[in-house]
């Protein structure tokens, strides 16, 4: 895989299912780099017989499809080139789809009410006077701000005070009536316009973001997620709430507050009236959240006190956060474990059953009374559906045909045991030819996150221009239990760097292909922090490339949009023990050539933590660069522009052709 085919990396997400169990529905989107944005539509996947997808809307980006509950209808997000998504319906069996909102700042999230005659939907209100209310005032004219919270932003949206997200109810239009025709002027004057949409009502209020609603099965009472106690602007704690709908405007209950210090991630009712929802404790202090496993909860229907129905030392639900029901009191959920994501069918009694297993990541599921399909990826696809029949999964679609004639490598799995004795699991991506071939040692972001068997377009690409790639995830990875993804709290920089460096050293032992001789370190978040920290205390490398990191934690906390919980959590609040564990603070030993990359809109590690780096860097005599690109944020290697994604990639070829030329990539 080339930079230049970033269009072919087809994503998958989670299926909807019609209830008759006869075809799935899924968005096939991707990037296009033509027009700069994401693209994408609706895909018909028949589930029985043999018959091939085929795509069913052709709108500009739609996402999100779900049946309505006796599927006659699919709703979906819409949106176009510019402008905010907007929620529409289509039959079925086809047809022109219909608008149902027009709300300022776009629909994030939707549900159907059983009866199918209603929806609600999810959007940001905005402040008047703020964000287009006003087509005159532009963005730098707004009125100023009034900041008297710790949480007052968030990255990839900015600013969230003065835009709280809301849920909103609002009626089904009839996809089969006659469209709406605007009335022409008349002698008397212009005739007053006929609305479009129907005119939502607004069920939440207040300084509040809400999110995930879910219906009751009678739909009488909706669930949803928010924090509304007094101290949560100083902690992460959020809560289940119940709204119930046919007594009007009445506050909503919170159901999970007195049982647990939880923060919330997505939350389903069952046919039977079980109340799930997926869970991270975050302890006493309501920010001990380092490396928590998520969990699944049920409340039962007629008990008020929520059980924990997975054990969060082997079982972590924290990668999909999502909740999919079936039968009558089972959801199935993802399990995240050593790189792979699993499916599970987990009972309101206690039953936990592994419905997947071997190299594979399970990215969403959708079901039918008996019949379960899911979107996934491996080594082969970026994203592809599959039906779960007779304890396997069989392939439906396949969208990465197109990338896997670009050329995909697969990786060779390995466990390096470390100097401690510790097992370190990981990947080696080698490239075609002979070797031996430069060797590019790359670092995760998170820490509490995973490498895994998914395909990797940076992996892919590295490989193609003839370097061997090295990835594993040492301790602060997640999907080994808490224990492993704990033992780097407040230790930032130690046993993680053990691992890689000893996994690295291994694999290089293990693999002749590989030039021990020439090594570059790379990596992005928490991998550009410990690519900088071990710049500073090993000067093996050829060059290193330092992106979007946490470097500096003293400068973290006012800046960062996780900056009043991160640096405290893992890093510690003992000013010593802080600057014993900061990149900047021991910037001066750093000799390795460094390109130093960050987007301009990043709140999660903000662009002075670069800025700050590369400036010692530069007044350090070291061999450094740069590189910013506008208008992205955190997020920019995996959903920022295509063109600048792709000029990312350039970036760090040309940055490798310099320092550690290959016989792909020598300038």
């Amino acid at each position: 895989m080339k930079a230049t085919d970033l269009g072919l990396l087809y994503g998958v997400p989670a299926p909807t299912v019609h209830p008759t169990a006869n075809r799935a529905v899924v968005s096939v989107t991707r990037p296009d780099l033509a027009s700069d944005s994401y693209v994408g539509q609706l895909w018909s996947v028949p589930l029985t017989g043999h018959g091939a997808p085929r795509r069913i809307t052709r709108g500009f980006r739609d996402v999100a499809p779900q049946f309505s509950p006796d599927g006659r209808l699919i709703a979906f997000r819409r949106s176009g080139p510019k402008g905010s998504a907007q929620l529409y319906v289509v039959d079925s069996a086809g047809g022109e789809p219909v608008q149902v909102t027009d709300v300022t700042l776009g629909v994030t999230d939707f549900t159907w009410s059983p009866d199918g005659r209603q929806l609600a939907f999810v959007t940001r209100l905005p402040e008047q006077g703020r964000y287009g209310t006003v087509e005159t005032i532009e963005p730098n004219a707004e009125p100023v701000r009034r900041i008297t919270t710790l949480k007052y932003q968030a990255n990839g949206l900015g600013y969230i005070t003065d835009r709280r997200a809301q849920v909103f109810l609002t009626t089904v239009p009839d996809v089969w009536g006659e469209p709406v025709v605007q009335p022409a002027p008349t002698a008397d004057g212009a005739a007053d316009p006929v609305p479009l949409v129907p005119d939502p009502h607004q069920l939440t209020h207040g300084d509040y973001d809400n999110e995930s609603p879910a219906f009751s099965p009678d739909g009488r009472t909706l669930a949803f997620i928010s924090a509304r106690h007094p101290d949560r602007d100083g902690d992460l704690r959020s809560n289940v709430l119940l709204l119930a709908l046919e007594h009007g405007d009445v506050e909503p209950v919170d159901v999970t507050g007195e049982y647990g210090n939880w923060t919330m991630l997505d939350v389903a009712y069952s046919l039977n009236g079980s109340l799930f929802f997926l869970a991270q404790e975050v302890g006493e202090s309501g920010q001990d959240f380092v490396a928590r496993n998520t969990a699944l909860y049920v409340i039962d229907p007629h008990s008020a006190t929520p059980r924990r129905l997975t054990d969060v030392e082997t079982i972590d639900l924290g990668e999909s956060s999502s909740i999919t029901t079936i039968y009558d009191d089972t959801a199935l959920v993802q399990d995240r474990t050593r790189g792979t994501l699993q499916l599970l069918g987990v009972a309101a009694n206690g039953t936990v059953a592994r419905l997947t297993e071997g190299d594979i990541e399970v990215t969403g599921a959708g079901a039918a009374g008996n019949t379960i399909a899911v979107s996934f990826t491996d080594a082969t696809t970026n994203g592809d559906v599959a039906i779960f029949e007779d304890g396997i999964l069989r392939r439906l679609t396949d969208f990465s045909a197109p990338l896997r004639a670009s050329g995909l490598v697969t990786p060779s799995e390995l466990v390096v045991r470390g100097r401690d004795g510790y097992d370190v699991h990981g990947w080696v991506v080698l490239p075609r030819g002979e070797g031996p071939h430069p060797v590019l040692l790359i670092i995760h972001g998170g820490p509490f996150a995973q490498y895994s068997v998914g395909v990797f377009d940076e992996a892919q690409v590295y490989a193609d221009a003839g370097y061997s790639v090295v990835m594993c995830n040492p301790r602060g990875s997640a999907g080994y239990g808490q224990a492993h993804g704990r033992a780097i709290r407040r230790a930032m920089g130690t046993l993680d760097l053990h691992d890689v460096l000893d996994f690295l050293d291994g694999a290089i032992s293990r693999f002749p292909e590989l030039d021990g001789e020439r090594v570059g370190i790379m990596g992005g978040s928490y991998g550009g922090y410990l690519t900088a920290w071990a710049t500073a205390h090993d000067h093996r490398f050829a060059a290193a490339i330092v992106e979007r990191g946490y470097l500096d934690p003293e400068a973290f906390i006012g800046t960062s949009d996780i900056g009043s919980f991160f640096s405290d959590e893992y890093t510690g609040t003992d000013p010593e023990v802080v600057r014993a564990q900061s990149p900047q603070a021991h910037v001066e030993l750093v000799r390795t050539p460094t390109l130093v990359m960050h987007s301009s809109n990043d709140l999660r590690c903000p662009l002075g933590q670069a800025e700050r780096y590369y400036a010692a860097l530069k007044r350090g005599g070291v061999e450094t660069e740069l590189l910013v690109f506008p208008g992205e944020d955190h997020e920019l290697s995996r959903s920022g522009r295509p063109r600048h994604r792709q000029q990312r990639f350039e970036a760090i070829l040309d940055w490798w052709s310099r320092y550690l030329p290959s016989v792909a990539n020598h300038g």
